[in-house]
Parts: C-alpha cells; structure tokens; sequence
C-alpha cells in the first residue's frame, strides 16, 4: 500500500472518529502553495484544523510528535490562506488538534498547538 492511499484510509478512519464525537468535517486534504491540511471540522464554534499522524507501533515515537515547529508553522500559513479563501477572516475562533493513531487505538489532541 503507497503513502498517499495509507495517509488517506487514516484520515477517513479519523473522520469518522470526529464525526462520532460530534465534530463536522467540512474539507478533506485542503491543499494551498503555503501546506496542506488533513481535515477541517467545526466543534461547536470553533474551526478546527486537525492533522491526522499514524504509526503502526510506538517504537518510533508517539504519532503527534512528528508534528514539530516546521509542520506546525505549514498548518498555520495554510490555515491562514483557508481563512482568507474563504473570506472568513482571521477573528473566527479556530483551533488545531491532532488525531494520533497508533495501531487500532485512536487519540484527539485537541488545541495541540
């Protein structure tokens, strides 16, 4: 199985976890010259950019800490230009959370950074 098909069976199971827990998927995989974004929800009144990491074990390190300062600024520029794309302006209350997947089990991050 190649990267991107693997990348996307994760992020639909992480779609449907925020989905159960009341989230509301509004894109998938937002793509801009500035990064990309897995998924962007609505929690309530937040908009919520999540990235989605996996692992199949721990023995790398937890999934959420390959989002470094590098990844975390890319999100942010993308968010930024989702924001503005869409005329939404940057006083919207919006959050970034990480869904981390290791294996079967599944953990929300939410306001990770």
């Amino acid at each position: 199985m190649n990267n991107r098909r693997t990348g996307s069976e994760y992020e639909a199971r992480a779609a449907e976890y925020l989905t159960a827990n009341g989230y509301r998927i509004l894109e998938r995989n937002f793509r801009c010259r500035q990064g990309e974004i897995d998924l962007i929800a609505r929690d309530g009144s937040y908009l919520v950019f999540v990235e989605v990491k996996y692992r199949s074990s721990l023995a790398k390190g937890a999934p959420a800490e390959a989002v470094g300062p590098a990844k975390q600024r890319r999100i942010r520029q993308a968010a930024s230009f989702y924001l503005y794309s869409k005329g939404l302006g940057l006083e919207r209350p919006c959050r970034f959370d990480v869904v981390s997947i290791t294996g079967n089990e599944i953990l929300l991050i939410q306001n990770a950074f």
